[in-house]
């Protein structure tokens, strides 16, 4: 009887499974944009015009809000002004000459002072010609005005209890521009009416009052005994404690006029910056609204890129399939190209928005404020719109099989 020997199976040799380092997830995903560097750039410019115009957007309102900000600081929210209601039915519309006597006597009230705007009295000097007004005005004020405002002097110096009571004037900044005055060492003059004075000073800008700054100021005395005026006040500055604004507010009409308080109008000029800080951040909203269509606009370009770079590729997927990747290494693959796009577009985007809020805050005098979430929120939804662009295509792609991709 012969004995069947048995021969072993030969042995099959084990195919180590297929790796796809992160290393070299980056690597495939660069080499397929640097291969096609056009369309990279362009798809890349949506996603930069949307996240620049949204940093641009957060940089510039943050810019203005902390102008804004130092200009409120600067004045105090504690200054209110007094002044006779113009219009049907408000009478003369002029304050009693003792109103600002009055509104001193007010507890928290820290300071008054109040200006006398003296009508028709021409100003002229050699750049002026005998019709011209060049929209100036003459003031008597009071030499405490500047503390009340917490306004400088550019140059030379203010009214004081000398100075007052002979021809002297100081220029509003506006109004010495239009003089064509910029130094008073030279003893530049003026005429108010027919009469000289010299120039001693010049006044920095007022921080809300346009009206003093194309004005020019005499002191009191000078004005009741040269243009025999009558001082009552235009306009009456009241600096008050800053916890007790709303309390001096509700009774300075009937302080300053007892006989008709409802003819006298009181306001904050801080409102009308706060106002405008309102009013700002209404065109922030809107204008972050058109930065995210940019971005919405941006991330279907990428989607639509990376559809097309999946049918041209598709070759290259069925190649790489048949040598062992996985339907994970090719979704992987294409949503990394996509991440790195939006990367791309979302660093120039921040980097362009930057600039561009530092080059217009400088052109604007305004101090550079660029929130950190600008930046790293706008790098973030670059990065989060590509990753949503590129995931459809990323499954598109890994859906391939090995003979379809390679027989198309």
């Amino acid at each position: 009887m012969t004995a069947t020997i048995e021969r072993p199976a030969p042995k099959r040799a084990s195919v180590p499974p297929s790796r796809f380092r992160p290393a070299d997830v980056i690597g495939v995903a660069t080499d397929g944009l640097t291969h096609r560097k056009v369309r990279t750039v362009l798809s890349a410019v949506g996603i930069t015009i949307g996240i620049a115009a949204m940093v641009a957007v957060l940089g510039l309102s943050e810019s203005s809000r902390a102008d804004l900000s130092n200009q409120i600081e600067e004045l105090g929210t504690n200054l209110l002004t007094v002044e006779a209601t113009t219009g049907l039915g408000a009478g003369d519309a002029s304050l009693p000459d003792d109103a600002a006597a009055k509104l001193g006597v007010i507890g928290p009230v820290e300071v008054v002072s109040d200006v006398v705007t003296l009508d028709e009295l021409p100003l002229r000097n050699d750049v002026m010609s005998d019709n011209e007004t060049k929209g100036l005005s003459a003031v008597a004020a009071d030499t405490d005005l500047l503390d009340t405002l917490r306004a400088e002097v550019a140059v030379g110096r203010w009214l004081d209890d000398t100075t007052s009571t002979v021809p002297t004037v100081v220029l509003g900044s506006v109004a010495a521009e239009r003089l064509a005055i910029d130094d008073v060492d030279d003893g530049a003059m003026i005429t108010i009416g027919d009469e000289w004075f010299t120039v001693i000073g010049i006044l920095d800008e007022f921080p809300l009052s346009e009206n003093l700054d194309r004005s020019v100021f005499i002191g009191r005395d000078v004005a009741a005994d040269v243009f025999e005026s009558e001082l009552s006040p235009s306009v009456i500055y009241v600096r008050t404690d800053p916890e007790s604004v709303d309390d001096v507010r509700a009774v300075a009409a009937a302080t300053a006029d007892p006989q008709s308080p409802d003819e006298v109008s009181i306001s904050r000029p801080t409102d009308a910056l706060e106002a405008q800080e309102a009013a700002d951040s209404a065109f922030t909203s809107l204008f972050l609204g058109l930065g995210a269509v940019a971005l919405l606009v941006g991330g279907i370009g990428i989607a639509n890129v990376m559809v097309i770079a999946v049918i041209e590729r598709r070759n290259e997927i069925g190649l790489r399939r048949a040598l062992g990747a996985t339907r994970a290494h090719i979704r992987r693959q294409f949503l990394v190209e996509a991440l790195l796009l939006s990367s791309l577009g979302g660093a120039a985007g921040v980097g362009l928005g930057a600039a561009v809020t530092a080059l217009y805050a400088d052109i604007e005098g305004w101090e550079v404020v660029i929130p950190p979430i600008a930046l790293i929120g706008g790098f973030a939804a670059a990065v989060a719109i590509g990753a949503l662009a590129g995931l459809y295509p990323a499954m598109r792609a890994a859906r391939l099989a090995p003979t379809e991709a390679l027989r198309s």
